[in-house]
């Protein structure tokens, strides 16, 4: 199942809302009532008035906005699953979650700004397959290909810095990991696009890119962060309680390394790109894309996706209906069944 028009979701806050007017309404008729005089007298001089009523009518309402909500929502559900041809690449994302990637120099900190390059890089993407890999001082696979964005951004979103135990930034790690998510046999162009502040703690990057060549992959590397650094400022609940420190105890200072990155592009034949302009990562990228030749490949997934809000419509109508006819009388045959206890 599928929910065609998340946004509408928002209107669920209605519900409390219509609670708390009753609650206010009521709590109003009783003060009013009170001044009137005594609540047991006024019960007399009114007997045809439900208690029960009242609050039938409620759930009633909110039964039926809740099935308009639904509607506007709009749930599908898959009847069958199919194969579908598609012509595309396969994508890799490396993202960098070390420690360094929670610096401050571009807003709102580096991992932040990845995430959302990634996340705008996958709302252009067309056919394409796409998987994700997290990296530090060792890397591990995260999604493994799919033709789902939507899982993809979840997992994305996701991504922080507890991800790996080890720290640090393994550049080689994450490389030879994107190598293994292609399928060597395939045809399909090959492209890992991998995201870091360039800071690598290992020595063996240059021999993983040139690994990558040899297996047809080619690599775009985007920086993240200022050449100039920041702190790694360390937060509880959003708060900075300290800063980043070495084993002598001084304030670590974070810089963005472009030379690191830009070899490893070189070394695929790849492209390197500044992170920091997300208007121009994108354009790049989306140029990039276009040079690549697409190849065709089957998927499968749900197909025949059925809109269903028109049930939750006829249900919503049908409550508002029946609403309209319901008055806060007691009703002669559930009176002498007395199945509130009302009578009394």
């Amino acid at each position: 199942m599928e929910l065609d028009e998340k946004k509408y979701l928002y209107l669920l806050i209605i519900l409390p809302l219509i609670v708390l007017v009753f609650l206010a309404n009521l709590y109003w008729k009783r003060k009013k009532q009170r001044e009137f005089g005594d609540l047991e007298m006024v019960k007399k001089l009114s007997p045809e008035s439900s208690v029960f009523k009242p609050v039938l009518k409620l759930v009633v309402l909110l039964l039926a906005f809740l099935g308009l909500i639904i509607a506007l929502v709009n749930p599908k559900i898959g009847t069958k699953m199919e194969t579908v041809k598609r012509e595309g690449i396969d994508i890799v994302f490396a993202m960098d979650v070390s420690k360094s990637m929670l610096a401050e120099d571009v807003a709102p900190n580096r991992l932040d700004k990845s995430k959302q390059i990634v996340s705008q890089i996958i709302n252009q993407l067309g056919n394409d397959r796409i998987g994700i890999v997290a990296y530090a001082g060792s890397a591990f696979p995260l999604l493994p290909i799919t033709t789902d964005y939507g899982v993809a951004k979840m997992f994305l979103q996701s991504m922080n810095t507890e991800m790996v135990s080890s720290q640090g930034t393994s550049l080689d790690d994450a490389i030879r990991l994107g190598i293994t998510y292609f399928d060597q046999k395939s045809k399909t162009s090959k492209l890992l696009i991998l995201i870091s502040d360039g800071e690598d703690h290992s020595e063996d990057a240059q021999a993983a890119a040139e690994e990558a060549n040899k297996a047809g992959l080619k690599i775009i590397t985007i920086s993240i962060g200022t050449e100039k650094g920041a702190t790694i400022p360390l937060k509880r609940n959003g708060v900075v309680e300290s800063f980043q420190k070495d084993n002598n105890n001084e304030v670590v200072i974070t810089k963005m390394n472009r030379e690191s990155l830009e070899a490893i592009a070189k070394a695929t034949k790849g492209g390197y790109i500044n992170g920091n302009n997300t208007k121009e990562v994108l354009e790049y990228i989306k140029a990039t894309l276009d040079k690549i030749q697409k190849t065709e490949f089957e998927s499968t997934e749900m197909a025949d996706f059925q809109s269903q809000f028109q049930w939750f419509l006829g249900f919503a109508f049908l409550l508002l209906f029946v609403d309209v006819f319901l008055l806060e009388k007691k009703t002669k045959w559930v009176k002498k069944l007395d199945l509130f206890n009302e009578n009394k």
